[in-house]
């Protein structure tokens, strides 16, 4: 896909290299919690969750006030702040001699906000809304390479001990702002810039513009259900592969990386031409079946081979996000494309808090009751539920394709 803005890939690089610094630490990370915690593996899943929780919550607060900060001092210094903060807590977790200050980095991270929403800010403002899903599908393929190169270098660098791939992933962020510094050009024209007002700075503030917009809510429903459904990957994959399958820190980081190509291969390759051809609401649900379907059979998997024709079935999933991103681009004018994209990132921050703690604690129980496959199951429902959402409120309330540009 061709660029006309540099800023472009600069930002979907910065969301590439925080993937592959979030997937490097992936495979380590069982390993990491059950020695800082003198714990076992069934209670180091429940501790990971109450991380993400912690994680969530923070974003969840700092998601609309950065979004809105963007909107006010541009992209620019909002990602770089974002990845400065994202090498601190990683060089935090390197050091890390408590489970207490892992709990104090992944607070950091939350603050930082992520770089998806800026990154998702930088697209909206550089391409034509009709070409924008397609854009968003790019985030998703550099999420996708990431995770290839990400879990596979952190399988390779736990032979160093579990904290090397922080290290590592601590260098890769900082270097990644170091980039922006010098070469990334802002992207939100003065004319678009509005003053940052704290009655905004928060998620029903960010959303306002698209209630007015109409057809919203239910896309937002179906949306948060989505994400709780899909938080069953960060939240227990490495868990559950290991307590299903017995895989060590090198088999997680392989799957992973399987993904991610399966990911990069869909979303780089197949997302834009898909939704250009039958539509984004479409593209939703063909995202959604891929998912559902795959999460209820990993419940039953018996085989490390089976759980790999299983991530082939769900790779479609890559579909929904940028298909629900540019519908969701188009409801709001430039001035508000920043906070729009917190109150996304906020949004998946409360299905963040409330996705593990739901999911490892079904994993953990049904360990406990001899059934490792009801995190999965329990994703299958969510997806099943968000699909009916769109099937009988979106279908038919939001355009079937994009818009075409204006002659």
């Amino acid at each position: 896909m061709k660029f006309d803005n540099r800023a472009i890939p600069i930002a979907l690089a910065a969301v590439l290299i925080d993937t592959i610094g979030f997937g490097i630490i992936m495979p380590v990370f069982p390993t990491l919690i059950t020695t800082l915690g003198h714990i076992d593996l069934e209670q180091a899943t429940r501790v990971a969750g109450y991380m993400l929780v912690v994680f969530s919550v923070m974003q969840f607060f700092a998601g609309p006030v950065l979004g809105n900060l963007s909107d006010r001092f541009g992209r620019r210094p909002i990602l770089m702040t974002s990845m400065l903060c994202f090498g601190i807590d990683y060089a935090l977790m390197a050091w890390a001699p408590t489970l207490g200050w892992l709990f104090l980095g992944r607070a950091i991270a939350g603050a930082a906000g992520a770089v998806y929403g800026p990154a998702g800010s930088v697209i909206a403002d550089s391409t034509p809304p009709e070409k924008r899903s397609a854009a968003f599908g790019m985030i998703g393929a550099c999420f996708g390479i990431g995770f290839i190169i990400g879990p596979a270098i952190g399988g390779l660098l736990a032979g160093l001990g579990p904290r090397a791939p922080f290290v590592a992933a601590a260098l890769l962020a900082l270097t990644n702002a170091a980039v922006m510094f010098f070469f990334m050009p802002e992207t939100l024209k003065p004319e678009n810039r509005r003053p940052f007002s704290l009655k905004d700075a928060h998620i029903i503030g960010a959303f306002r513009p698209l209630f007015h917009a109409g057809n919203a809510a239910p896309l937002l429903l179906a949306w948060f259900v989505w994400q709780l459904a899909h938080m069953v990957y960060p939240a227990t994959w490495s868990f559950w592969a290991a307590i299903r399958f017995g895989w060590d820190a090198r088999a997680i980081g392989w799957s992973l990386a399987f993904v991610g190509v399966i990911m990069a291969c869909v979303q780089g390759g197949l997302t834009g031409p898909v939704i250009k051809r039958i539509g984004e609401r479409k593209a939703m649900i063909v995202g959604m079946c891929s998912a559902g379907l795959a999460f209820y059979l990993f419940a039953f998997a018996t085989a490390g081979w089976q759980a790999y024709v299983l991530m082939g079935i769900s790779a479609f999933q890559g579909f929904v996000f940028p298909a629900f991103n540019g519908l969701l681009s188009r409801m709001v004018d430039a001035t508000r494309q920043g906070a729009l994209q917190g109150g996304i990132g906020s949004m998946g921050s409360v299905s963040s808090i409330i996705g593990p703690l739901l999911l490892t604690q079904a994993l953990a129980a049904g360990d406990h009751h001899g059934f490792t496959g009801a995190n999965f199951l329990l994703a299958a429902i969510l997806v099943t539920v968000a699909l009916a959402v769109i099937i009988w409120k979106v279908l038919d309330r939001v355009p079937d394709k994009p818009a075409e540009a204006p002659a």
